[in-house]
């Protein structure tokens, strides 16, 4: 009777499984679906390196230490000279326009890396022909006339971390020793200057004025250059700040300009005449018509 009632048991059983499944046998479950590729190690999200700080204008226009950073001495620590680094938009030899650092070296890119992601090729021996350009924990970017959100970081295989424009990390070349110098310019056809938006830098272009974002926030100050390019180094070249609120007039002559935000520049003092709103830096004032006389901070 035993065996009886087991069998019977059994053949309940394998009939509602049929029943229950529309007579087939019961499917096995679908895997689960394989977990997304974790990102590369060296890819940065394009935008802030992360804990950096960023400024608007020159190293100099913000009185950085100018015994560090891009001006430290040839036998400074790799952690004193990755204090700050700057990026500035201006002319070197035949290109125009290239970012230059903050001791007026041409910064170049290599075809050989990659830009999405962000990738660095060069280390080694070729990392000693061409330093890349660095930046520590807490380091500050100085920029001009170099968009923040076009400036980003990869992570290098010796752990330092690289600054990228447009996803393109950036180097120096270590024949370059003036400002001015572009030695590296297209070197093994692979080597270019950098242009303020990532391109390869090549033959002088006109720059006109950029025009104002709507939705740019206002600016509370800015700096003015005497030299185009925001040049506060050559010969008497100097920068200055204003700062609002309201009506500013500018006293003297200044030709290029770094904001971190919308202002308006009149022809005259005591905003009148012509005016132009911009929210960029411009490189080079005469694009806009007019040296400004006077600034309207909103």
């Amino acid at each position: 009777m035993r065996r009886k009632h087991v069998a019977s048991l059994a053949a309940l059983v394998t009939a509602f499984t049929l029943t229950a499944c529309g007579g087939q046998p019961a499917a096995e479950p679908a895997p689960a679906p394989a977990p997304a590729p974790a990102p590369a190690a060296e890819q940065q999200p394009q935008g802030d390196p992360s804990e950096v700080s960023f400024l608007a204008g020159t190293a100099r226009s913000n009185k950085a230490d100018e015994t560090t950073g891009d001006l430290a001495p040839p036998d400074a620590s790799q952690d004193v000279r990755d204090k700050w680094v700057q990026l500035r938009a201006s002319r070197a030899g035949d290109l125009d326009p290239v970012v230059v650092n903050g001791a007026g070296l041409t910064l170049y890119r290599f075809d050989k890396d990659s830009a999405s992601p962000s990738r660095s090729t060069c280390s080694g021996d070729c990392a000693k022909t061409w330093p890349p350009v660095t930046i520590a924990k807490g380091g500050k970017v100085f920029v001009a006339g170099v968009r923040k959100a076009d400036v980003g970081s990869v992570r290098r295989d010796d752990g330092r971390t690289q600054l990228t424009i447009k996803g393109w990390p950036v180097y120096r070349f270590a024949k370059d020793t003036k400002p001015g110098d572009t030695l590296g310019q297209g070197v093994g056809g692979t080597w270019f200057g950098v242009t303020p938006d990532g391109r390869k830098a090549g033959t002088p272009a006109d720059r006109p004025a950029p025009a104002p974002d709507p939705a740019a926030k206002p600016a509370t100050s800015v700096t003015l250059f005497t030299g185009k390019n925001f040049d506060d180094t050559s010969g008497n070249n100097f920068a200055t700040g204003i700062a609002g609120p309201g009506c500013q007039d500018v006293r003297g002559e200044f030709r290029s300009l770094s904001t971190a935000g919308s202002v308006k520049l009149w022809s005259e003092p005591k905003c009148k005449g012509r005016s132009v709103v911009v929210s960029e830096d411009v490189a080079d004032l005469g694009t806009v018509g007019f040296l400004p006389k006077s600034l309207f901070f909103s």
